[in-house]
């Protein structure tokens, strides 16, 4: 979860809620393996899981896992932070 672009895709679940991969490709601007790379670390780690939420026609989504929704304070005062020592990132 180290890597410069797990935080920013965390970041969008607690904004939006579940997402589609083409929506995180959309909004971070990542490479398809990229963030295929980066999803299935998080994936792995317990903090996304996948699932279908349409069988006509076939769509999913990833959503945060229990464990993922425990970051939340984590990253609200990531937030926190940036606002207020990094003004000019607002």
């Amino acid at each position: 979860m180290g890597d410069q672009w797990s935080i920013l895709i965390l970041r969008e679940f607690f904004l939006e809620g579940p997402r589609r991969f083409q929506d995180l490709q959309d909004i971070l601007g990542l490479s398809p393996n990229t963030l295929s790379n980066r999803l299935k670390k998080l994936e792995g780690a317990g903090i996304l899981t996948w699932q279908a939420y349409s069988a006509n026609p076939p769509r999913s989504e990833y959503v945060l896992t229990e464990s993922g929704k425990a970051l939340g304070p984590v990253m609200g005062a990531l937030r926190q932070w940036g606002e207020a020592y990094t003004p000019d990132l607002r």
